[in-house]
């Protein structure tokens, strides 16, 4: 038998959890956990736990906020030109906002 992997606290993760999510809502997630730097896995856990994300900058977290703001500002100039503005986009715009405005904090 090979050993256990243990995580960073020695834990052993042998439990599964899963659960089912609309394309929209994946979408959502995926971009949180790109901006955020995490894995899904560690993102996940600790917005379940109502843990604060703390968003380390690097080049990862760099290039996921260079490709958010690209297709934001595609959206604004679809918007520009009498499209609606949905709400994933005004939640994205406020997710890059709080992220921008803890990397200035720091």
């Amino acid at each position: 038998m090979s050993s256990k992997i243990l995580d960073k606290q020695g834990r052993w993760r042998n439990k599964t959890v899963a659960f089912r999510v609309s394309p929209e809502e994946d979408k959502k997630i995926e971009t949180a956990v790109r901006l955020s730097g995490m894995s899904k896995q560690d993102f996940i856990i600790s917005r379940l736990q109502q843990k604060e994300v703390t968003v380390v900058g690097n080049p990862k977290v760099y290039k996921a906020l260079k490709n958010e703001l690209a297709s934001v500002l595609k959206e604004l100039c679809r918007i520009e030109s009498g499209g609606e503005v949905s709400r994933d986009l005004l939640d994205t715009i406020e997710l890059i906002t709080m992220i921008m405005q803890g990397m200035k904090d720091e």
